[in-house]
């Protein structure tokens, strides 16, 4: 079963301080810089493309498009930003990688400002992660010193400055223009596209935003080829990622595998569910993405097998959930953190997620009529496809999931005058409500 792991981005991670230069340049690193420094930037993108790379952000877009989006006879500046932000609820994929190997990322960000024409890129980092924000710092200052960032580099006559930004610790900051908005210094409140971003980004000027793993997969590309990257994963989604377990199972962590693995499979890597007990609901991508269940087990983790099932592969953020586990309750704290996080900008988000926060924890007290649920699914009708950003979308993931998958357990709510999981309801009771909404 290891043999379904693909460490790649992972591979140096229990190396002895591998996230020092040093230990990065005697184990390859930077040796793909030197290789795309020859080469004509288009075929760099040419080069990406054909390796099939797709965004590891969440959206799955193919990344060689997104950089051929740039216009080239525009005369201003050229920008990459790397999107660092890393706050969707389960995902920790991000951090593991810039903390244990940040040259990797570092090396990404210059071949493929390289591959754009840009001049200035800035790695956009959670205000909060101090610890990474101040590796990162240490790295982009080492790859100055050796001459893999500033004037001239490696002699190629190609210049290239890395700001490493800290931002102010939104969740809204993930969305891509809310994030531009942030580093230049305004509220972190997503824009009205077109333009878009390739067009008129940071500064009104052409930008590639990419995720820290779509760029930190870069150099194993231009090292290795296309064909290499091609000939892991399915046929439209191709290569490896990172997918982080949390949760009820054996051993939680970050395993890096061919997309089109299953969460059997992932599951049986991680030594099970924890013992004793067995898998209720899942979330694929996230708590945004619609939630998942053990019948889905053996549904392929790539782009197109799990929205086939109505879900998204998202962040490949897999937060399990055993039969222990009050659904009601879950969804009603991923709610409250949606609410939470809402810029405000846009009526259906501010407004609707604080209703859908009332509406939830009405139900997970007990209290309402079972109208309550199609008054709870009318909501997340009104705020779906209506928010300014993809946050209210998310939002109603989950709701309208779990209510699809477990309407027994929230009418279970209603009988028993609140959660039927607390320290009063009965093991067995429990128990022959999972089989049932299973």
């Amino acid at each position: 079963m290891t043999d379904t792991l693909t460490p790649v981005l992972t591979d140096d991670w229990d190396a002895e301080r591998s996230w020092t230069l040093e230990t990065y340049e005697s184990r390859g690193g930077y040796g793909a810089l030197t290789k795309a420094l020859t080469m004509p930037p288009a075929d760099i993108i040419t080069a990406v493309k054909d390796s099939g790379l797709r965004g590891r952000g969440g959206a799955g877009f193919p990344t060689g498009m997104k950089w051929s989006f740039i216009p080239q006879d525009n005369p201003k500046p050229k920008y990459l930003v790397v999107n660092a932000d890393e706050s969707e609820p389960g995902t920790c994929k991000d951090i593991p990688l810039m903390m244990a190997t940040p040259h990797t990322l570092v090396e990404g960000v210059i071949i493929s400002s390289f591959a754009i024409r840009a001049n200035h890129a800035f790695i956009y980092i959670r205000g909060e992660v101090l610890h990474v924000i101040r590796r990162v710092q240490a790295a982009v200052a080492e790859a100055y010193a050796a001459g893999h960032l500033g004037k001239n580099i490696h002699g190629s006559g190609y210049d290239l400055d890395v700001v490493v930004h800290a931002g102010a610790g939104a969740y809204i900051c993930g969305e891509e223009t809310a994030l531009l908005e942030g580093l230049e210094g305004r509220r972190g409140q997503p824009r009205l596209r077109p333009p878009f971003p390739a067009v008129a980004g940071l500064y009104a000027s052409p930008t590639v935003i990419n995720n820290v793993e779509s760029i930190a997969s870069v150099p194993s590309i231009i090292a290795n080829g296309a064909s290499w990257f091609a000939s892991m994963g399915t046929e439209k989604s191709k290569g490896f990622g990172i997918f982080s377990l949390s949760g009820h199972v054996t051993t939680p962590g970050q395993y890096e595998a061919p997309l089109g693995i299953t969460l059997r499979e992932l599951i049986d890597l991680a030594g099970g569910i924890r013992h004793g007990h067995e898998l209720k609901f899942w979330t694929p991508g996230g708590s945004s993405t619609p939630l998942l269940t053990a019948e889905h087990l053996d549904v392929p983790l790539d782009f197109e097998g799990v929205a086939g099932v109505g879900s998204m592969l998202g962040t490949r953020a897999i937060q399990l959930f055993d039969e222990t586990t009050c659904v009601v309750r879950a969804v009603l704290r991923w709610t409250e953190f949606y609410k939470h996080e809402s810029c405000g900008k846009c009526t259906p988000c501010r407004e609707g997620t604080w209703w859908l926060v009332q509406t939830l924890a009405s139900l997970e007290r007990g209290q309402g009529t079972e109208a309550d649920l199609d008054l709870l699914l009318d909501q997340c009708d009104n705020i779906l496809g209506r928010s300014f950003c993809a946050l209210g979308d998310g939002a109603t993931s989950p709701i309208s999931s779990s209510i699809g998958y477990f309407r027994d357990e929230y009418l279970a709510h209603l009988t028993h005058g609140g959660c039927p999981f607390d320290a009063t309801a009965s093991t067995a009771w429990a128990g022959a409500l999972t089989g049932a909404a299973s």
